[in-house]
């Protein structure tokens, strides 16, 4: 009996456990509102002509595309080669865009937006009622805004036992 009374003195003496609690909330929100976007990209001119039993009647060629600002355009001048003969004719142009003069940038804000042949614009997001908040629970609240916003809200929870 002294022996079972010795071996249980020494587990009732054992050290007290360690056990170390972490709890962690953490909660966030994020409201995002897009800017307005524009990218334009130049159109160039093309000019091409082909055929068959057909003559080229202009003295200096072929026609021709103007470089610089001012796009142009000069046809040339073609004739059937032989009279009752099957013939082809195709002669097309495309003008592209001449040079856009400089954009002006004041503040940030653009004045007015070169309309290219190839432009992409992109309006503005609205925040109108966008809102966002966290109350002292930890409750999140989120109100969505118009086109082109983002609102995002997010509550972790950790607990941790070392």
């Amino acid at each position: 009996m002294k022996r079972l009374l010795i071996l249980a003195a020494v587990f009732v003496a054992a050290a007290p456990a360690k056990a170390d609690l972490t709890h962690k909330i953490q909660s966030s929100v994020s409201l995002t509102v897009d800017a307005a976007a524009s990218a334009a990209k130049r159109i160039g001119s093309t000019y091409s002509v082909s055929g068959s039993n057909i003559t080229l009647d202009t003295a200096g060629g072929l026609g021709s595309l103007t470089a610089g600002s001012a796009v142009g355009y000069t046809p040339a001048d073609y004739s059937v080669t032989t009279a009752g003969d099957a013939f082809s004719f195709s002669e097309s142009f495309l003008e592209g865009d001449a040079t856009p003069s400089a954009t002006t940038v004041t503040s940030g804000v653009v004045g007015s937006l070169p309309m290219l042949g190839d432009t992409t614009t992109t309006a503005g997001g609205v925040a109108g009622v966008l809102a966002g908040t966290i109350a002292s629970d930890h409750a999140l609240s989120i109100t969505a805004g118009g086109a082109g916003t983002t609102a995002v809200g997010q509550m972790v929870t950790e607990i941790k036992i070392d």
